[in-house]
């Protein structure tokens, strides 16, 4: 009986294995006999293109015929997209341009293959009441910031250039939506803030942005992941082909875009219009190169004081091989 008990759970243990194999647990086969394929992407609140990107479903009508599936995830921030693309919970991810270069001299096996705006979504802000009004009257202040991500690092950038370092503040790390409730509660004195939460909390709580410069906002990027670019490069060209298009709607259609934006990231048409038409530019050269490089070569110092990056070597390393210009190179828009 022992026997007959053990030849039935092998017997049981292998069409278990079997199944799996052959089940739900194996890529599916398509209908030209090869292994289906899934492209996943980021979408974000302060990346409108892959709003209009996702609401508009090129991506799936196009590859479709493929046999390619497209899903979305969304990005809270630079540092969550970048925590999914190190998961390889992701295959293209958008973030700030800084954040990419911190992920890639970490170790992030990434590069940058598109550039799809420069935007100015970051800045400092404090409450309507509040008695700061530059950012030296920020020492010793509690401030709000999300690490990781173009806001944190535009405070590091404002700092350093009041004459001030990181340790003269205290840096509360909240993300971007906890940090906006933070500072409406009065819970901190400043937050390090980002659209579109940031004219958000402008145009409904009054908060007053004391300290702006769009040259300390990095630009909005498109990362991949190497391993991703090695077996589907076909499927990185059609991403920055879609995120093109997505650019010229945006361009073609404003007050349609404004609505989308709004409904898409659930926050009025006012703010949605600031954000668009006032904090976002969109005919910039998406190819990755020079204009980052400038960007990186300016905070490089900062990152390195603040402990960002393990080291200078290691963050000019990354910038020598973070960019990849071939997929924007090569661009149509279909």
């Amino acid at each position: 009986m022992r026997i007959m008990r053990a030849v039935l759970a092998a017997a049981a243990a292998t069409a278990l294995l079997a199944g799996c194999v052959q089940g739900e647990d194996a890529p599916a086969e398509t209908a030209g006999g090869g292994k289906a394929v899934s492209l996943r992407l980021d979408y974000a609140y302060y990346n409108p293109a892959s709003l209009v990107l996702r609401e508009q479903k090129w991506l799936e009508t196009d590859l479709a015929a493929q046999g390619v599936t497209v899903s979305w995830q969304l990005s809270a921030g630079s540092n969550k997209a970048n925590e999914a693309l190190r998961a390889e919970a992701i295959d293209v991810g958008s973030t700030a341009g800084a954040a990419a270069l911190v992920a890639r001299a970490n170790g992030a096996p990434i590069k940058t293959i598109d550039v799809f705006s420069q935007p100015e979504w970051a800045a400092i802000v404090v409450p309507k009441d509040s008695a700061i009004a530059d950012v030296a009257g920020l020492k010793g202040k509690k401030i709000a910031a999300t690490k990781g991500t173009d806001p944190y690092f535009f405070l590091l950038q404002a700092l350093d250039e009041a004459g001030l370092k990181p340790a003269d503040v205290t840096v509360t790390n909240l993300q971007h939506a906890d940090g906006k409730t933070a500072l409406e509660r009065g819970d901190v004195d400043a937050w390090a803030g980002l659209d579109p939460l940031m004219a958000t909390s402008e145009l409904d709580a009054g908060s007053k942005l004391i300290y702006r410069n769009v040259a300390f906002n990095s630009y909005g990027v498109l990362n991949a992941r190497e391993a991703f670019l090695a077996e589907h490069p076909e499927l990185a060209q059609a991403v920055v082909n879609a995120y093109e298009k997505a650019r010229q709607w945006i361009k073609d259609k404003p007050a349609e875009a404004v609505a989308l934006y709004a409904r898409e990231a659930r926050i009025s048409e006012q703010v949605a219009k600031k954000v668009l038409t006032e904090r976002t530019r969109l005919d910039v050269d998406p190819v990755p190169g020079d204009a980052q490089r400038g960007v990186f070569e300016k905070i490089l110092p900062v990152l390195v004081a603040d402990a960002n990056v393990k080291s200078e070597a290691d963050a000019r390393t990354a910038i020598d091989s973070l960019f990849e210009p071939k997929y924007a190179t090569a661009r149509s828009v279909s």
